[in-house]
């Protein structure tokens, strides 16, 4: 079903287009502008130049600007160029980190410690362009691709990746090289890579937290360094889901009484456009616990899990720690038997520890 809004294009495709145009004009002397590009899916889009250049040294660069469609994507209106040179002989397509491209500095990722943060996909999506256009205009396909991204430097520092161990800029990503509005999937994917290089690094112990106040919660009560935190935000699904395959021993999730309600309830996604606290299954946790009648009533017309959770405190009542245990009972579900074992810890507003399970 269209949501009426606007699809826009990955990092990996704007420097495919990037490379295609730069490698065209390195081999003929002329930048097709647009650029068009064939995606893993089979789509054509046509991109414009923003840049054309043939460069001292006998290289050629091109760039185009992201556009990311009607996503708020960190990397909408960024500048993605790509410089191209001829290679050694039989050495095929080889990337460089350009300005504002991150380098790989720790394991678990899909590419080695070293390496340019460049994804395997966009990778294959450059060499096989390149080896088409140097099947049109005689050229080897042996050449040297620098991927740049004006402002990535500072851009990347809004992103997971100084976390994941990938310093100096961005990363290029992309399956498909479409950007679906709202699909999270940039985001999904961090925590993926995130629990990646939490195992590569030998973690026993991670947290995932829905925001900065919980994972100061979790850092300080377990001593977690920066690589054990999963900032999980409103995907809880994505992490348990992730686990289940690649399980770590332990696993902490750290959040506020209003989140950690709903996947007590069972939601996955807790984005509060995606799933609402039910103050009925409050009401039950009281009536279950013993908790008054009137209470309970009191609770189920309360405007938030917050209110809820005071309402309970005057009473003595730990609605916290209910909402905790149902939480990771839920989370245990989603864990099918993995071999991690989960703990709860349920925070108000102000970073205090309102409730604890496991």
């Amino acid at each position: 079903m269209s949501t009426g809004l606007r699809h826009g294009w990955t990092t990996g495709a704007c420097a495919t287009a990037a490379t295609t145009a730069a490698y065209t004009a390195l081999l003929t002397g002329s930048f097709p502008d647009p650029v068009e590009i064939v995606l893993p899916r089979g789509q054509c889009p046509a991109f414009a130049l923003a840049v054309e250049e043939l460069t001292p040294g006998g290289g050629s660069r091109a760039g185009v600007v992201k556009d990311a469609g009607d996503d708020p994507d960190v990397t909408h209106g960024a500048l993605i160029s790509a410089t191209v040179r001829h290679g050694a002989p039989g050495t095929g397509v080889t990337f460089r980190a350009g300005p504002g491209v991150g380098t790989v500095t720790k394991p678990g990722l899909p590419l080695d410690v070293g390496e340019p943060a460049i994804n395997p996909v966009p990778r294959q999506m450059m060499r096989e362009h390149v080896e088409r256009i140097a099947g049109l205009y005689g050229g080897s396909g042996d050449v040297i691709v620098e991927i740049s991204v004006e402002g990535g430097e500072e851009l990347a520092r809004h992103t997971w990746n100084p976390r994941l161990g990938i310093l100096g800029g961005l990363s290029i990503l992309g399956t498909t090289g479409i950007v679906v509005p709202y699909s999270c999937s940039a985001w999904i994917d961090s925590i993926r890579r995130g629990i990646d290089v939490a195992r590569a690094a030998g973690h026993r112990h991670v947290a995932a937290c829905t925001g900065s106040t919980s994972e100061n919660v979790a850092t300080e009560l377990y001593g977690l360094p920066e690589d054990a935190l999963l900032d999980m935000g409103d995907f809880a699904g994505a992490v348990l889901k992730y686990l289940r395959r690649h399980p770590i021993p332990r696993l902490t999730v750290a959040g506020g009484i209003g989140k950690l309600s709903k996947l007590a309830d069972g939601h996955l996604d807790l984005h509060s456009g995606r799933s609402q606290v039910s103050t009925e299954a409050l009401a039950a946790l009281v009536r279950k616990a013993g908790g008054a009648e009137d209470l309970a009533d009191r609770v189920r017309h309360a405007n938030t899990a917050l209110q809820a959770l005071q309402l309970c405190q005057e009473t003595g009542l730990p609605l916290g720690d209910l909402v905790a245990e149902r939480a990771r009972v839920a989370a245990l579900g989603v864990l099918r038997g993995a071999p991690v074992d989960v703990d709860v810890v349920v925070i108000d507003r102000a970073g205090i520890i309102v409730g604890r399970a496991g």
